[in-house]
């Protein structure tokens, strides 16, 4: 590959895909050429990149001819049709879907913990589940101190992870509230406005969601840690942007405070922000549309042995989709 990258974003008038666009303006992407693809209803728009108008093109198979890296955004559907096309074509596809994460033949990448992982694909790169990418920032600095074995943990996950119109949904719906309105529910199964759901996903037969499951399945891979266990609970709540998580965390390795401070704080990517006497802790508001996860609320665990319970917070589109997506082809 040369120097200045030939680019195409599928799914790039959705939200991540979007995204992709600003995090590669931001970080100077070496572009050369920029694609941009999505549905035929979406051909014919213009988004802006580096202060020009670039038309959005319907997606075909042969949209990836001359195309060094294809950024995924359009669901796991899309990426089974059409990653192994861009492949051939000879692009390399970082797929920020499901459908390639469990695959033995793809690696599944948080540059942070595992970057060099990538010197290992065969066409394609999966991009983690937000949850997971974001837990484990604040979790892997731990786990090299450490070495952990099980956490159990809950996630406070934002509208904008069930995409445009969940927001739209409790923008609507919060305004119904205060005319003591009707409350219309399309994507939710519940109202969402007041409320938190505690479903993200579709059940499983053990009671477990498929988003909860992610957390250890894709945990296992990235960390190369295949007896990590994880119990999550995943909930819906009415935030516009950046997912948060509680985690307790259990650990071969006797912890102390001191040294989970040090470990966050040499971490690349994340920030300790953990000061009880101020109320200093990481919310969701502060870290929306940022780069950076932000840890706080460290306590030894009084549940665990060796355990060490922590908040963080990241932003799901950001480093959670778009920003983990560049960072890989970065690498690349």
């Amino acid at each position: 590959m040369s120097r200045d990258y030939r680019i195409a974003v599928v799914g790039a008038t959705g939200a991540v895909g979007v995204e992709m666009l600003r995090v590669m303006e931001r970080r100077n992407f070496p572009v050369k050429s920029l694609r941009l693809l999505a549905s035929p209803r979406s051909a014919g728009r213009t988004l802006e990149f580096q202060g020009k108008d670039v038309a959005v093109e319907p997606l075909t198979i042969n949209s990836f001819e001359g195309i060094d890296i294809a950024l995924f955004s359009a669901g796991s559907g899309i990426s089974k049709e059409y990653a192994h096309i861009a492949v051939e074509s000879g692009a390399v596809v970082i797929d920020n879907s499901s459908a390639f994460r469990q695959l033995d033949s793809v690696p599944l990448v948080v540059p942070e913990v595992n970057g060099a992982d990538v010197a290992n694909h065969k066409g394609i790169i999966a991009n983690p589940n937000c949850t997971t990418a974001i837990t484990l920032m604040a979790l892997y600095p731990l786990h090299k101190k450490f070495r952990v074995r099980r956490v159990f943990a809950s996630s406070y996950q934002a509208v904008s992870g069930a995409g445009a119109r969940a927001i739209e949904e409790l923008r609507n719906q919060v305004k119904a509230v205060a005319k003591d309105a009707p409350i219309e529910r399309e994507v939710f199964q519940h109202q969402i406005a007041f409320n938190v759901i505690p479903q993200v996903d579709s059940f499983l037969e053990t009671g477990y969601t498929k988003e909860e499951m992610k957390m250890q399945n894709e945990g296992r891979r990235i960390m190369h840690l295949p007896t990590f266990k994880a119990s999550v609970t995943c909930v819906r709540v009415p935030i516009y942007r950046a997912h948060s998580v509680a985690v307790s965390a259990e650990f071969e390795r006797p912890v102390t405070l001191h040294e989970a401070r040090e470990a966050i704080q040499a971490f690349p990517g994340v920030e300790l922000n953990d000061d009880p006497s101020t109320s200093a802790y990481p919310m969701p508001l502060d870290y929306a549309e940022k780069d950076i996860c932000g840890v706080g609320r460290l306590r030894l665990d009084c549940a665990l042995e060796n355990g060490l319970a922590f908040w963080v917070c990241g932003d799901q589109i950001n480093k959670g989709a778009a920003l983990n997506a560049v960072q890989i082809a970065e690498l690349l």
